[in-house]
C-alpha cells in the first residue's frame, strides 16, 4: 500500500531511560511520543517485542505473538495498587547498559508479588477483563504451558524435556497443566498487563499522530512455544525435535562460511495445505500491536537458505522456494491491503524484487551503504523511487558517527564529496539531511543518529554473541534544541503534517 511523505525515529522500548535497569513501558515511554510529536515525526520504529531468551536478542524470542513481560513498567502495577511504595524502594541501582541478568533477577520478583496481588485483591471488573483477555488471545495457552514448563526445567530447551511432555502426549499435557496450574496463571497475567500497557500506548501515540512500524522475523526461535505446540509446522527430526533443515545464508563476500540461525525452517507445504492460517494468526496478533510492519529477511519468502541437521556452518546448503507469493495473496484476502515494508537488504534477486513490487511493498534504502562503489549504487540518493523508505542505519549498523570515524581519510573523502561540504553539526546530521530530503516516501533515523553518538552505542553488532541490545539514553537526551531543529528540518523537505 502506498504511504505518505513522512519520517520518524527508530528507537526499541528497552532503550529508554529508566530507573529499573531497562527501558519500559512507562513514562519515559510516553515522553518519548512527545518528543516525537515536537519533533515533526509521524514513525516510531520499533524491534520485535516478544519475551527474549539466551543473547537477549529480540529476533530471537520465546513466542512470536507475546510480549516481553520484561518491559512492563513497575510504576504502573504500583499506581494500580499491585506493588508497593516499599516494594520500589528496594530496587538497587543499575547500570546505564540493560544487564539482563540483573533486571531479570531484580524485576520477576516483584512481576510475580505484582501477581499474587492481582489474585487476591481483584476487583470483579478487573477479574472479568482477565479472563475476556485470556479468552481472546487463542495463542495465550500454549505460551503461558510452555514457559512454566521451562521455569520447572530452569530454563532448559524443550528438546531435552522428558519426551512425554516435548512431544506433547495427552496425558503428560493433562499431568502438568495440573502440576504447573499456578505457574501457567502467572505467565498469563504477565501478557494480560503487557497488552495492558502496550495498548495504553499505542492509543496515546495514535491520539497524537504517530504510527508505531513494528517489526516481524520471519522465522522464530526454535526454543519457542510455537515450535514446541505446532512442530507440524516446522522442518524437525522427529526423534529428537532438533531442527532438520536450519535456515540462514550463503557464503558471500563478507562470510566465506555463510551465516547459520539455526532457527528451524518451515513446513511450507503443511502451512499452505492450511490456508496460512498459522501465518494469519501472526499478523492479526501483530497489527493488533502496530499500525505497519517490516518484514525482517523479505528475501526468504521467495526463496529461503536451507541447511541440514549436522552442518556447523552455512556453506552446504541450497536454496528452496518458497510459496511467498500464495501466502501474500491470502493475507490480503483476509487482512486487506497490506502495511509492509520489505526489509529487501543483502543477496536479492530480480525474483525477490518481482514479489516485492508485485504486492507494492517499498524497499530499504541504507546511507551507509551508498559510497563505496558507482554511480549505479542502489542506496545512493539519486537511484531511489518513491516508494522505499531511506534509514541513515539500522539497528544492525554502527552509528553514523561510529560508522564515519571508522573509514579511512580516502572513504570519508568520498563521503562528504557527495555534500560538497560538511556542516558545523557533525556528519550524523549531513546523513539525516540527505535522508529526509530524498524522494523516499518514509525516512528514519535511530535516535543514536540524532544524539550524535559514537560505536558505544550501537544497538547491535552482527556476529558478536554478547554487549549487544543494551543501549539506553540519557533521561535529559531528548531536548526541546534537539526537537527543534529536527522538526526544522523535517519541516524544510515536507515531511511534516504541518508543513
Amino acid at each position: 500500500m502506498p504511504f505518505p511523505r513522512s519520517s520518524g525515529v527508530l528507537l526499541h522500548p528497552t532503550s529508554f531511560p529508566s530507573r529499573y535497569g531497562i527501558g519500559d513501558l512507562g513514562q519515559e515511554a510516553y515522553r518519548f511520543i512527545d518528543f516525537l510529536v515536537q519533533s515533526g515525526q509521524t514513525l516510531w520504529q520499533i524491534l520485535p517485542l516478544g519475551p527474549t531468551g539466551y543473547g537477549d536478542s529480540p529476533y530471537q524470542c520465546f513466542s512470536a505473538m507475546a510480549g516481553n513481560p520484561l518491559l512492563l513498567s513497575l510504576e504502573a502495577l504500583q499506581a494500580e495498587g499491585l506493588l508497593t511504595d516499599s516494594d520500589l524502594a528496594e530496587v538497587p541501582d543499575f547500570p546505564s547498559p540493560v544487564d539482563f541478568g540483573w533486571v531479570i533477577y531484580v524485576k520477576l520478583p516483584l512481576l510475580r508479588k505484582a501477581c499474587d496481588t492481582f489474585q487476591t485483591e481483584a476487583t470483579p471488573q478487573q477479574q472479568q477483563a482477565f479472563n475476556e483477555f485470556c479468552q481472546s488471545a487463542d495463542w495465550l495457552e500454549d505460551y503461558a504451558f510452555f514457559m512454566a514448563l521451562k521455569s520447572f526445567h530452569s530454563g532448559a530447551s524443550w528438546t531435552t524435556w522428558d519426551a512425554a511432555i516435548a512431544q506433547r502426549k495427552p496425558e503428560a499435557l493433562e499431568e502438568w497443566q495440573q502440576k504447573l496450574a499456578a505457574d501457567i496463571q502467572y505467565h498469563k497475567f504477565l501478557q494480560f498487563k503487557f497488552f495492558q500497557q502496550w495498548t495504553a500506548l499505542k492509543q496515546y501515540a495514535n491520539e497524537q499522530g504517530i504510527q508505531i512500524l513494528g517489526d516481524l522475523p520471519i522465522y522464530v526461535a526454535h526454543d519457542s512455544a510455537e515450535v514446541w505446540a505446532h512442530p507440524e509446522y516446522f522442518c524437525l527430526d522427529e526423534e529428537t525435535g532438533a531442527a532438520a533443515l536450519m535456515a540462514g545464508v550463503p557464503p558471500d563476500y563478507f562470510s566465506a562460511t555463510g551465516q547459520l540461525w539455526g532457527n528451524p525452517i518451515y513446513n511450507w507445504e503443511r502451512l499452505q495445505q492450511e490456508n496460512f492460517s498459522w501465518w494469519i494468526q501472526r499478523f492479526q496478533v501483530l497489527l493488533a500491536c502496530v499500525d505497519l510492519i517490516r518484514i525482517d529477511h523479505f528475501r526468504g519468502f521467495e526463496a529461503y537458505w536451507a541447511v541440514p541437521l549436522g552442518e556447523e556452518t552455512a556453506v552446504n546448503g541450497e536454496w528452496q522456494q518458497a510459496p511467498g507469493e500464495a501466502l501474500f495473496l491470502r493475507l490480503q484476502a483476509e487482512l486487506g491491503n497490506l502495511p509492509i515494508i520489505a526489509e529487501d537488504l543483502g543477496f536479492i534477486t530480480p525474483e525477490v524484487e518481482a514479489l516485492r513490487d508485485q504486492f507494492g511493498f517499498p524497499g530499504m534504502k541504507i546511507l551507509q551503504f551508498a559510497y563505496d562503489s558507482g554511480s549505479d549504487n542502489p542506496y545512493l540518493p539519486f537511484n531511489y523511487v518513491h516508494n522505499s523508505v531511506v534509514y541513515t542505519g539500522t539497528h544492525d549498523n554502527n552509528t553514523t558517527v561510529g560508522w564515519f570515524e571508522e573509514r579511512s581519510p580516502e572513504e570519508q573523502q568520498r563521503v562528504t564529496q557527495y555534500f560538497q561540504c560538511v556542516s558545523h553539526q557533525g556528519i550524523h546530521w549531513d546523513l539525516i539531511r540527505v535522508a529526509l530530503s530524498s524522494i523516499s516516501n518514509q525516512a528514519i533515523t535511530p535516535l543514536q543518529d540524532l544524539l550524535g553518538l559514537g560505536t558505544a552505542c550501537r544497538m547491535n553488532s552482527p556476529g558478536q554473541a554478547e554487549r549487544n541490545w543494551g543501549w539506553r539514553y540519557a533521561p535529559d537526551a531528548l531536548t526541546p534544541e534537539l526537537a527543534d531543529r529536527l522538526r526544522s528540518l523535517t519541516r524544510l523537505y515536507r515531511r511534516s503534517p504541518s508543513a
